[in-house]
């Protein structure tokens, strides 16, 4: 078995509770249909709203979730499990019933992203990875759906991959900022597993291994002469760039172009406006500045709002990271059982009990609110977020082209109530409701529990 997590390891990407309370289930014979929902407890600090992102590779791992002999060989070393549970989990497979928010959608604190119903123990079993998988690509996703508040009609690109917490992670950060607003990534895998166009310039060892960077430039640009961007703060910036304005006339004397300089140090803001002048002083107003350099939302946000003639910004480790909010609160709760609706009343982590659907009024202004109401109950007027994604342990339809997610994701962002679009929490936070009948059946439980 690989040390790596992959297709034939993954079903033991889990806490060892999911199987013990499993084991447990399995022994009392509780195989009845039960549902869970996965939802954000709340937002973080500076957060006003997130974007639903990671369903398709939740949706992936539920249809092909299964146990090989390898890893009941490993379950059986532990002597926690009878065989009798191992060869059951030996012929488990997810056979349930899926409800989500589509992914590229603007969701808030406490609605259900995901509602999995299927026998309890395949409920119940698959919690650790929904949780994983959907929480840090809703929380990448949400990120850079800042990171595009931030620049405006100006882009930006993911360049992570070096700063992200794992292998995986880097991949799914690609993804997910993709789908939020970035134009590109560095990660050349996840171009090739998602159709993201790859976008990349030099390191300054590149330029130093030449000896004189002139050199350096030339080399490249004769290589790739029809994607060059030159990177001109290994050692002067100014002379770098004298340099670049050198070697782009050459290219384009020779049939060639250099697209853009890239920034990655200093002064960015008055470097840039000395870049810029050069350039434009030498007929090169076509040629693009790329920045970089621990960006964030904030520090864009600065320098755009300081008239920076910038027009691409590389973001790494507070993208990948989400360095201001590094986590998201996810749960995923027991809502309903063959018993009826059930209900946690732990301070400050109570649940919300039942079948649920999200309607979402008033798209695209001020008067905008979400209802989360029961699943049956009938609601005029609004839209239905929740959709059915998966029947009898399969997808009721093909995976999405990323394009069509980042396209949802825009005109959800965009048609949200303005003060939703700052970098700063809101006073007026947007409203999650629960409808009548809901809030009776919470107040009719809270009741029957004391």
């Amino acid at each position: 078995m690989s040390d790596w997590v992959g297709d034939d390891n993954i079903a033991l990407l889990t806490d060892l509770y999911e199987l013990t309370m499993a084991a447990s289930y399995f022994e009392n014979d509780m195989r009845d249909q039960a549902t869970f929902d996965l939802f954000i407890r709340e937002l973080p600090e500076q957060r006003n709203f997130l974007v639903a992102c990671g369903l398709e590779q939740a949706l992936s791992y539920l249809e092909n979730l299964h146990f090989t002999e390898d890893h009941l060989g490993y379950l059986r070393s532990l002597d926690l499990f009878e065989d009798r549970f191992l060869s059951f989990l030996g012929d488990l497979r997810f056979t349930g019933e899926v409800w989500a928010v589509p992914e590229g959608e603007a969701i808030f604190a406490c609605e259900p992203l995901v509602r999995v119903t299927a026998p309890l123990i395949e409920a119940q079993i698959v919690e650790s990875f929904l949780l994983n998988c959907l929480t840090f690509q809703t929380m990448i996703a949400s990120k850079a759906a800042r990171l595009k508040i931030a620049c405006g009609d100006r882009e930006f690109v993911d360049y992570s991959l070096r700063r992200d917490h794992g292998v995986d992670a880097a991949l799914k950060a690609a993804r997910a900022s993709f789908v939020a607003g970035a134009v590109g990534t560095s990660n050349v895998l996840a171009g090739k597993l998602y159709g993201i166009p790859v976008s990349g310039t030099m390191a300054h060892s590149y330029v130093m291994a030449f000896g004189d960077e002139i050199s350096a430039f030339r080399a490249y640009a004769r290589q790739f002469a029809d994607r060059t961007v030159l990177l001109i703060d290994t050692f002067d910036v100014e002379e770098g760039t004298r340099n670049a304005v050198r070697v782009a006339k050459e290219t384009e004397a020779a049939g060639g172009k250099v697209d853009a300089v890239r920034i990655d140090s200093g002064d960015l803001a008055d470097l840039t406006r000395s870049v810029r002048k050069i350039l434009d002083e030498d007929g090169l107003d076509h040629v693009k500045i790329v920045l970089s350099g621990d960006l964030d939302e904030y520090r864009i946000r600065r320098l755009l709002e300081a008239n920076v003639p910038a027009d691409v910004f590389g973001v790494g480790t507070q993208l990948g990271t989400s360095g201001d909010a590094a986590s998201l609160g996810g749960a995923y709760k027991l809502v309903q059982d063959s018993n009826g609706p059930r209900i946690k009343l732990s301070a400050g982590k109570a649940t919300t009990p039942g079948r649920k659907q999200v309607v979402r009024f008033g798209d695209g202004n001020d008067e905008r609110h979400d209802l989360i109401t029961l699943e049956d109950e009938e609601v005029a007027g609004g839209r239905p977020l929740l959709e059915r994604v998966m029947a009898e342990g399969h997808p009721t339809r093909p995976p999405e082209p990323l394009a069509v997610l980042k396209d949802r994701c825009r005109r959800a962002v965009t048609s949200l109530p303005e003060r939703l679009l700052t970098l700063e929490g809101t006073p007026d936070p947007y409203q999650v409701r629960l409808s009548s009948r809901l809030r009776d059946l919470v107040d009719q439980m809270h009741r029957s529990s004391r």
